[in-house]
């Protein structure tokens, strides 16, 4: 079983790209959201006031996160506080994830900072979903309803976009120029083929020995 990452900057559209894949069958573990549950955690909430205070909570005691995300993106030592305490998390709870899905050919973890956190190794092979800058902050701009100096605030803790595609081994051009459904089923198929031959690899090996 391959694991594969799915990357892309805000407002790429890798969630809708992790859709395409999703309707093929293939599970995907969603990072960004799935962190969200973390912060429910007593310990994670207590590890965050440390760092950042009480003003990050409300009144009952739960994270508030437009507080703390008006913080952590325009800080680069808060977003590297924050995510030492919530990417351990992450990365172990994928991880008891795959081994639910190890009757799969691949399963996809989606996040946004796959090379920026460094968990490039915890994949076989990265696909980034790639969109210009502009297209980019269009789009958040009209799914947040914030302003473009907020979209660029949060862009700025993120690699460049052609430097992702460089590092990834398959990219999924989102510009809204060419069709993604089609990118998405051949680099589907490209993966079952690899799938394929590295079973009989396998079993090759295991006849001849």
């Amino acid at each position: 079983m391959f694991k594969i990452g799915l990357t892309g900057n805000i407002g790429s559209g890798k969630t809708v790209v992790s859709g395409v894949f999703s309707t093929l069958g293939i599970p995907v573990y969603h990072a960004d959201e799935e962190s969200k549950k973390f912060l429910d955690e007593t310990a994670v909430k207590n590890e965050i006031v440390k760092y950042f205070g009480y003003g990050v909570l409300t009144n009952g005691y739960e994270i508030n996160r437009r507080s703390l995300a008006s913080i952590v993106f325009t800080d680069g030592q808060a977003l590297k506080l924050l995510n030492s305490i919530l990417h351990p998390r992450i990365k172990q709870d994928f991880r008891n994830w795959v081994l639910i899905h190890s009757d799969k050919q691949y399963v996809i973890q989606e996040a946004a900072i796959i090379f920026e956190s460094g968990f490039r190794a915890e994949y076989d092979y990265i696909i980034h979903v790639s969109c210009s800058k502009e297209t980019a902050i269009d789009r958040v701009i009209k799914r947040d309803k914030i302003d473009g100096h907020s979209v660029l605030r949060r862009m700025q803790f993120q690699l460049d976009d052609a430097e992702k595609s460089r590092l990834s081994d398959f990219v999924i051009h989102n510009n809204g120029t060419e069709m993604v459904i089609p990118q998405v089923l051949s680099i589907h198929q490209q993966l079952l083929e690899i799938g394929t031959k590295s079973n009989n690899d396998i079993a090759s090996g295991a006849a001849d020995a």
